[in-house]
Order: structure tokens, then C-alpha cells, then sequence
């Protein structure tokens, strides 16, 4: 106790043989094995950054999202800071899946890394349509992006549906055997329901989870502050809430989880860990710290040295979680 306040200790800190011994950063999703389990979020980082951080060193690349066909997006203003986090409302532009094919993707192929493509729909079968466009492409991965609108239902995301989500998870796997990882929406009553739902179908991990959905107001114009109205929230202040989400979905599934939401620091990878994710995606850091993962990866060797690990996946799932209390009245 210090000043009167409780403190956590940290257990001694481990010391190898050899100071610089290495620590085991790898970590498998399903059958494909990243050096470290740090990766993009979707949309936050492409192939233009090249230059600021070595893309080798990252555990994977993930492209932005990629319609079937061309998208010009949302209007302006597209994106907005708030005191601790970003709102934004991009639209997801695309060149389209043939564009995406002939430019893009041969740009994220020359990272040196796994490369993971972001698919996704306004309805069931344009899922299907990019899956089977890019089925022959030398990729490691796609993740599915079920949080997009869904038109076929009153503009509802899909990711809301555990049978709509079975339904895209199954019909994509009619083109393709390469690992699928799910993008969840947070905004549904049970994430737990939606990750078996995208488990039983087919789905290869899950990444938990896609923006929250948040609004902006100006008091002047009285108008949203982004140009579509309200738009995804991102950043530190979502973390606690993301955590959660990755504990839930962890406990409903047995497939890995990708932890998604207000990741900063190397600590921060260890707490989705430690709640369940195998490896995690990073966001809007980089909007700030172009380098932030390069960073993050640098300081996980010696943060599982002071957590007393010799492999970071040793760190996956061990989340001590109390009992909850009940109420006596």
C-alpha cells in the first residue's frame, strides 16, 4: 500500500542466462504462424507507410476493406478527434475487387509479411463474389468484415444475425480453404452467440471487435460534426470495453481471437492477451505514431521478460476472473 491506495506488484523480474536472449513472439491462427502477434487494424495502415517502419517485422499486413466494386465512400468530413478517441466515417472506399487485384494487393504482397485481405458486402453474395475473385491470389488470409450494411435487411449490419453470419461464413468457404477471421461487430446483445455462430460455419478465428458506433455534435451548426452523421469510434477509451469482448468470445469459442480496440502499448497487447486474444490488430495509434507498432513489437521482448515468460502465447487466455458477486437482498 502506498499513500493508501493499493498497488499492484510486478512478480520479479525474469533474468535469462544471456540479457538478450530472445523471447518466443510467435503465435499461430489456425495453421498459419505469425513471428508476432502484431498486426493493422483494417483501413488504419497500407502499403504508403513503408517508408516510416520495416513491414517485415509485422506479424501480418491487412489491407483495407474490398468491395466487389468500386466505392467512392462518405462525404466530408470523414473523420473528427474527440478528447479520447476518433470518430470516423470513411465509407470504406474500394477500388473493387479486379482493381484491388491488379494494384493494391501487389503493393501489400512486397511487404515481406502474411498478408491478410479485408472482404467485405452490403449483401450476402458480393462476400461471395470477391472470395471467388481472389480465390487464386498468393494471400495468407481473409477476414470477412461482416459489420458492413446489410441492404437485402432494412440496413442492418450483418454481424448482428448469427444465421446471417453463418450464411457469408459458409458460402465464402465455398471458394476458398484459406483461413477466414471473422470481423464482429460489437453492437449486439451476446458477441458470445455470434462467435460460435461464424465457429460452427467455418471460421478460422475471430476479430474482436470493429468500432463502436458513436456521434459528434457541432452546438454552432447543430449539424454532426462527420458529413454521414454518426460514425465509428476508436481509440483508448474504448479498450475496457474491448476487453471485455475479447473475455466473452474467448469463453464462447475454441478458435483464436484477434483482439481489436484502444491498443497503445506493448502492456496493452499483454491484457488482451492475458483476456483471451492470440495476437491483436492496431488502429488508431498509428494515425498518431506512424511507427507505433514497430514500437510495441520492440517492447514486447522485454515486457514478457518482467511478466516472467519465456513465449508470449504462454500469456494467452490465463485472465484470473473472480467469481461475481451476488446480491444477498
Amino acid at each position: 500500500m502506498e499513500n493508501g491506495v493499493v498497488v499492484d506488484k510486478a512478480p520479479e523480474r525474469w533474468e535469462p542466462d544471456d540479457v538478450s536472449a530472445r523471447v518466443d513472439l510467435t503465435v499461430a491462427l489456425g495453421e498459419l504462424s505469425l513471428a508476432n502477434p502484431v498486426m493493422p487494424a483494417s483501413g488504419c495502415f497500407g502499403p504508403e507507410l513503408a517508408p516510416l517502419l520495416p513491414l517485415e517485422n509485422l506479424g501480418a499486413v491487412v489491407t483495407k476493406t474490398v468491395f466487389a466494386v468500386e466505392r467512392a465512400g462518405n462525404p466530408a468530413h470523414r473523420l473528427t478527434e474527440t478528447a479520447f478517441g476518433m470518430l470516423n466515417s470513411v465509407g470504406i472506399p474500394s477500388p473493387g475487387s479486379e482493381g484491388f487485384r491488379n494494384g493494391l494487393l501487389r503493393q501489400y504482397q512486397e511487404s515481406g509479411t502474411h498478408v491478410v485481405v479485408s472482404i467485405g458486402g452490403l449483401f450476402t453474395q458480393e462476400y461471395y463474389t470477391i472470395a471467388e475473385d481472389l480465390a487464386d491470389e498468393d494471400i495468407a488470409a481473409f477476414e470477412v468484415n461482416v459489420s458492413c450494411p446489410n441492404l437485402e435487411h432494412g440496413g442492418l449490419p450483418i454481424g448482428t444475425s448469427p444465421q446471417r453470419v453463418a450464411e457469408v461464413v459458409e458460402g465464402i468457404r465455398r471458394f476458398t480453404n484459406r483461413p477466414l477471421f471473422v470481423k464482429l461487430t460489437p453492437t449486439v446483445s451476446s458477441i458470445g452467440e455470434i462467435a460460435k455462430a461464424a465457429e460452427d460455419a467455418g471460421a478460422t478465428a475471430l476479430t474482436v471487435s470493429n468500432s463502436f458506433s458513436g456521434l459528434a455534435v457541432n452546438i454552432y451548426k447543430r449539424t454532426s460534426v462527420l458529413g454521414s452523421g454518426a460514425g465509428g469510434y476508436t481509440g483508448p477509451a474504448v479498450k475496457p470495453l474491448a476487453l471485455k469482448l475479447v473475455r466473452d468470445a474467448a469463453q464462447a469459442v475454441k478458435i483464436p481471437i484477434i483482439g481489436c480496440g484502444g491498443i497503445t502499448t506493448a502492456e496493452d497487447v499483454a491484457e488482451f492477451m492475458i483476456a483471451g486474444a492470440t495476437a491483436v490488430q492496431i488502429g488508431t495509434a498509428t494515425f498518431t505514431r506512424p511507427t507505433a507498432m514497430s514500437e510495441i513489437i520492440a517492447d514486447l521482448t522485454p515486457l514478457c521478460h518482467r511478466l516472467n515468460v519465456s513465449k508470449i502465447s504462454e500469456l494467452i487466455g490465463t485472465l484470473d476472473t473472480p467469481i461475481p458477486s451476488r446480491s444477498l437482498s
